[in-house]
This record gives structure tokens, C-alpha cells and sequence, in this order.
């Protein structure tokens, strides 16, 4: 009897923040970040700069726990959800955390969107939502092996989720998603009327 064993799995961690304390509050995360994208000119005229269509804190402000209350107790949220991810990937740590190297705030007007990108030098990487306007754009993963894919034919729409070549997940305002940092994604256009508030970070292995 033939048999079909599936090898070299992709995790995609999805929960509540509230799942593990203390408690976040919300409302108070979006309105720091939004004041935080008021005040930071550096990351202004980085954005401006780069061209990105809307607001991150990445290349000016990082160290968000170390500034801001509601910053520290997400990141105590974070470290929890990190290691409960760490554990379900079977990750040899060798008695060394994995830590929060950085931290930022992203800020996705209508029109604004996200490249697809990997996060180098990092061993988890994540998002968590604090404002997802009904329509916002999901977050896009990439199959790892696409660019080895060279002459297979599409999926047909019926295969099952693990077989398709990219994946779409929506989450909801309080959820954080974490995925290993080789993991190609990208946000597609935000096509609301309102601003798609997310803050991703990377975690190292030290």
C-alpha cells in the first residue's frame, strides 16, 4: 500500500494576546502608536525617503518596551507566546532564550502595503494587530519552495490549505501571528478608508 508522509512542515503560530498576561490594552497600544507616529520625524523622513506609503517606527524607534509602559507589558505578553511557539517547533535552545531583538510599529493607510520580505538574523519573527479595519488586507505567506518550483502546474483551489502555494491569513484586532524569520511574506494594499495598525518584531537566539 502506497503512503504519502508530509516532510519539512511550515508552522504559522495564531493566538489572542490575551491568552497569556498581562493584559494589553488595546485601545492604549493604538493611540501610543499613533502619537509615536506623530512625534517621529526620523521615521518620517525615512518613510518619505524609502517610499513607504505610510508610517514605521523600524528604522527610527526599536526599543519601544524600554520607553513606554503598554510597550513593556506587550512585550512580557510576547515573550510568552514566543515560547510556547518554540516549544511547538521542537527548537534545541540549548539552555539560551530566544529574545526580543526589536520592536516596531507599522502604520498602513489606504493605498499603503508591505513588499514581500524575510527578516534575516532572526530566528522567530511576528506580528501583532491592534487595529484591522473590516476589509484591511490579510497578511500573504509564500510557499519557501516556490522559487524551485520551476516547471510544477498550480494547485487546483480544491487542494488543501498546506498545498497551496500562498496563504492568506486575516486576524482580528488583539491577535499576534509568529512564523519562523525565513518565511517570505508580505500586506497587500490596504484598501479601507482607515488605517491598518500592526507592531512586528523579531526575536534572536543569544
Amino acid at each position: 500500500m502506497s503512503e504519502i508522509s508530509p516532510l519539512f512542515v511550515t508552522n504559522l503560530y495564531r493566538a489572542e494576546l490575551s491568552e497569556y498576561g498581562p493584559a494589553v490594552d488595546i485601545r492604549d497600544l493604538e493611540h501610543t502608536c499613533l502619537v509615536i507616529a506623530g512625534d517621529d520625524e526620523a521615521g518620517q523622513d525615512w518613510c518619505e525617503e524609502n517610499g513607504y506609503f505610510g508610517y514605521t517606527s523600524y528604522a527610527s524607534i526599536t526599543d519601544l518596551p524600554w520607553r513606554i509602559p503598554v510597550f513593556a507589558d506587550l512585550r512580557s505578553v510576547l515573550d510568552a507566546h514566543v515560547a510556547a511557539f518554540a516549544k511547538q517547533l521542537h527548537l534545541d535552545l540549548d539552555d539560551r532564550a530566544l529574545k526580543l531583538e526589536d520592536i516596531w510599529i507599522n502604520i498602513l493607510p489606504e493605498g499603503g502595503s508591505h513588499s514581500a520580505h524575510i527578516h534575516p538574523h532572526s530566528v522567530i519573527s511576528g506580528t501583532a494587530y491592534v487595529a484591522m479595519p473590516d476589509g484591511a488586507s490579510a497578511i500573504k505567506f509564500e510557499d519557501p519552495r516556490l522559487t524551485m518550483m520551476m516547471a510544477a502546474p498550480p494547485r487546483l483551489k480544491t487542494a488543501p490549505k498546506a498545498l497551496h502555494t500562498f496563504h492568506y491569513e486575516t486576524p482580528k484586532v488583539g491577535d499576534v501571528l509568529l512564523w519562523e524569520s525565513w518565511l517570505r511574506h508580505e500586506v497587500p494594499m490596504n484598501t479601507t478608508d482607515d488605517n491598518r495598525i500592526s507592531i512586528s518584531f523579531n526575536y534572536s537566539w543569544s
